[in-house]
């Protein structure tokens, strides 16, 4: 039996039986979504970068920002890291969205339905803290390479020559300079990111009067989307400082030449708060916003297309 088609076979009959099935289901549908996502706004992405690596150059907001890189480097330029890019976020969004669904799953059936439901929240972030740093670990090294490509496009001609080129000059530790300011980024950004999108979804269907059983896979899809706008600008603005430190400490020779804390202290220092927490915070709101809504409308089309229906908190008192 191929692993298509073990993935799409269909859930017992009698409603949905939370098994490994499930699980590998959620992770495949996570590695999808995430992959089509940051991959397709990857040129957003490079424009972001590059204004947090260059504010004095690329300060013409983001649509400046993508005309000087075409005018310079051609068009071709937005598409710096595409490879890296959705390479490492299949792979994180594969023990991210799987991690979620698993922890969230196990800790509801523990507590039982009325516990899980009042904790609900507190279940969204930790489930999404635990499941991201995993994911992180696997992330780090691919994010590394597509940060190093978008501020030197001369680094590297693909995913595997970058590895190799960071291999060689930094060894492994290269690959996780960053881990410290991308966990700082990505855990507090998918704990708002689920937490949010979670009760904004809820708030829907509460307005609507229906459970998500008891609507159309349209309406669950566009649900999806909406409340996944409002979860990616929080969780953008919530983890944008580190975002930036991010951007920059992969930068050759940004902050000094001594230890990790030390040389996000100075970067801190010569950018200061305000700018720290404002500089490409636009651009990253249209994208992390966009990014957001598509992978939760992705991952519950692809769920459904594999024949699994998306856990959800239930009030059983409603």
């Amino acid at each position: 039996m191929t692993t298509g088609s073990v993935l799409l076979a269909p859930s017992p009959s009698g409603g949905q039986v939370y098994d490994s099935m499930y699980y590998l289901k959620g992770a495949a549908a996570g590695g999808i979504c995430c992959s089509i996502t940051h991959g397709a706004l990857t040129p957003v992405d490079v424009v972001k970068t590059r204004v947090q690596l260059d504010p004095v150059k690329y300060n013409s907001g983001l649509i400046g920002g993508f005309r000087t890189i075409i005018k310079e480097e051609g068009a071709m330029a937005l598409s710096t890291g595409l490879g890296a890019t959705a390479a490492g976020y299949f792979i994180q969004g594969w023990f991210k969205f799987g991690g979620v669904e698993m922890i969230k799953i196990k800790t509801a059936q523990t507590l039982g339905e009325e516990k899980a439901w009042e904790n609900k929240t507190v279940i969204y972030l930790a489930a999404a803290a635990g499941a991201e740093f995993v994911a992180d670990l696997f992330l780090c090294p691919l994010e590394a390479v597509r940060i190093r490509s978008v501020s030197d496009p001369e680094f590297a001609d693909g995913l595997a020559d970058g590895f190799v080129k960071m291999a060689k000059t930094e060894g492994l530790l290269g690959f996780y300079a960053g881990l410290v300011p991308i966990l700082f980024k990505q855990i507090p950004y998918t704990m708002a990111k689920f937490a949010v999108q979670g009760n904004a979804a809820d708030a829907m269907y509460g307005a609507l009067g229906k459970s998500p059983k008891e609507v159309s896979s349209s309406t669950n899809v566009a649900i999806s989307l909406g409340s996944g706008v409002i979860a990616g600008v929080a969780s953008a603005i919530i983890s944008h400082p580190a975002d930036t430190l991010l951007s920059k400490v992969n930068k050759v020779g940004a902050g000094g030449d001594g230890p990790m804390m030390s040389r996000l202290i100075n970067i801190s220092k010569e950018l200061g708060f305000w700018k720290l927490c404002t500089v490409g915070l636009l651009p990253r709101c249209v994208m992390i916003g966009t990014l957001t809504a598509g992978q939760f409308g992705i991952f519950d089309t692809v769920m459904s297309a594999l024949g699994a229906s998306k856990f959800h908190f239930h009030n059983p008192n409603a």
